[in-house]
């Protein structure tokens, strides 16, 4: 039996389904490319966690971890918002890097920070402080993260020099000793790893190989052996396997870091597409346990390169951070001391987050 064919009216019918359907699917995707590039990266956020990394015994410390900033001439939304930072006196301020977008942005990057130059801080440099942006090719972040596209030289220089000026410590490829809200802590960092920088050897070692304790002046006093920092920090901007592994081995509580943007594009219920480094996708930002001792904090950043003005169920961020006391197991000993890094580490909650 032949077979009937399809009414002119059917056809029509079908035709216009189909048109609609396009139609709708290019206006969704209109709004919501409107919405990631108008709305949501101009809508910052301050998100909160508390983290049990400091020492038993230790007084809670507040640290306001910053990163990603981008800042290019105009951003005067962004500039008020980590402006406003300041009101929260935190107790430090961490900078993970990618402060600059634009050759003229030193000046915008200090005025952002404004008073909170005046607070202790510490810092390490990403790529976009050395480096401007440059356009390449989107399909590259969705399926070639490591391949590096370099652009002119930023005045990193300068930037340096300011925030050294202002008595932050730059912490990159050396190991400080900080006292802050009258407690020692340990600082160290790397240079940038997602362009390859990175160096760990030289601050390679346990955190606190020379537990005396410091005179007030920055020195050491011959006042005998001291406890053990309430805090050893590990600072990287690209949140690499190799350098959280190497952090975590070194005995090191806690490693801040940014780059990730925390995924920029996050598909709800699935969570960030990439991370655009080594890291897995559920740590593209915000707390989480790396091996069984270490925690490791994400920021997902405030800026975005001026080539992919996106941000979509990804609102641009700085965090505060409640440093609280590890609890203290039946044999008297920190929970989790003393464990060694895991080559993939398992992921899970590192604290509070809200």
């Amino acid at each position: 039996m032949a077979d009937r064919p399809v009414a002119p009216d059917t056809t029509r019918g079908l035709v216009r389904g189909l048109t609609r359907a396009v139609a709708a699917g290019a206006v969704a995707g209109a709004l919501g490319v409107g919405y990631a590039s108008v709305v949501e990266r101009h809508w910052f956020t301050l998100r909160r966690a508390t983290l049990p990394v400091l020492s038993p015994g230790s007084r809670p410390l507040r640290v306001l971890h910053v990163s990603d900033l981008h800042l290019r001439p105009g951003q005067r939304t962004e500039e008020r918002f980590v402006a406003g930072l300041a009101e929260l006196e935190p107790d430090l301020v961490v900078d993970t890097g990618d402060n600059l977008s634009h050759p003229r942005a030193v000046p915008m990057v200090l005025q952002a920070l404004g008073r909170l130059l005046d607070r202790p801080g510490v810092f390490v440099f990403g790529s976009n402080d050395y480096h401007g942006p440059k356009p390449k090719n989107p399909a590259d972040y969705l399926f070639r993260p490591q391949h590096r596209i370099l652009g002119p030289e930023l005045p990193w220089r300068d930037l340096r020099a300011a925030f050294v000026e202002r008595g932050w410590h730059d912490a990159t490829h050396t190991r400080l000793e900080l006292t802050i809200a009258g407690q020692r802590i340990a600082v160290a960092g790397v240079d940038d790893p997602h362009i390859g920088h990175d160096d760990y050897d030289h601050i390679a070692g346990p955190a606190d190989p020379d537990p005396t304790p410091d005179d007030g002046e920055g020195g050491r006093s011959a006042a005998g052996p001291d406890p053990a920092p309430a805090l050893r920090l590990g600072l990287t901007h690209s949140p690499e396997p190799r350098v959280l592994d190497a952090f975590a081995a070194d005995g090191y509580d806690l490693v801040l870091a940014g780059h990730t943007h925390g995924g920029q594009l996050r598909v709800p219920g699935y969570g960030a597409v990439v991370t655009n480094c080594g890291v897995d996708r559920s740590r593209a930002r915000g707390a989480s346990r790396w091996g069984s001792r270490m925690r490791l904090h994400v920021s997902a950043g405030l800026g975005t390169s001026p080539y992919a003005p996106l941000r979509f169920g990804c609102r641009p961020e700085a965090s505060l951070l409640e440093l609280v006391p590890r609890e203290v197991t039946a044999t008297g000993t920190a929970a989790g001391r003393g464990a060694s890094a895991s080559p993939r580490p398992p992921s899970s909650a590192a604290g509070t987050t809200r």
